[in-house]
């Protein structure tokens, strides 16, 4: 299996177990449709950000020269579309028949707009986390090879002395 679909079909379930709890949750309650609302999108966007962090680590740990880097732009991209479409259209389905509370859209709206914006809201997490996986791992190596040249340098005036 591709990683991204890995990753797509994985978020996809999130994005649509989120979205269907926030259906219930507004049904149950209204009044705080926001909080809920706000909470899902919150979640989605840590574990996007967090799951492209673990990626960008685990890829700049693998490959030292920045050119050998995975193309996790492209990965996360795929993955961001499938889980949107994913989330889309089930999330159409069980909101025009099961939860009453989802309040979906039209099904042209909900696979246009919807998944624009689904896309986005795990596409830019993930590349944001990406990037700061591998902007550690680069920080770490560079604390390391400043601290050996150091040792290093401190070594050879001891040695003269």
């Amino acid at each position: 299996m591709n990683s991204w679909i890995l990753r797509g079909v994985s978020m996809g379930a999130f994005v649509t177990v989120a979205w269907v709890l926030v259906g219930v949750l507004m049904h149950i309650g209204a009044t705080a449709g926001t909080i809920w609302s706000t909470i899902a999108l919150a979640l989605i966007v840590l574990v996007a950000l967090l799951w492209g962090g673990y990626d960008g680590i685990r890829d700049a740990r693998a490959n030292q020269d920045p050119d050998d880097y995975a193309d996790l732009t492209m990965v996360w991209l795929k993955a961001g579309f499938l889980s949107a479409v994913i989330a889309a259209v089930i999330g159409w389905i069980v909101g025009s028949t099961i939860v009453p509370g989802m309040g979906p859209a039209p099904l042209f709206v909900a696979l246009t707009a919807g998944i624009s914006f689904l896309t986005l809201l795990v596409y830019v997490p993930a590349f944001i986390g990406v990037s700061i996986g591998r902007w550690l791992v680069r920080r770490e190596e560079r604390k390391a090879a400043a601290r050996a040249e150091e040792q290093v340098v401190v070594g050879d005036g001891a040695d003269l002395a």
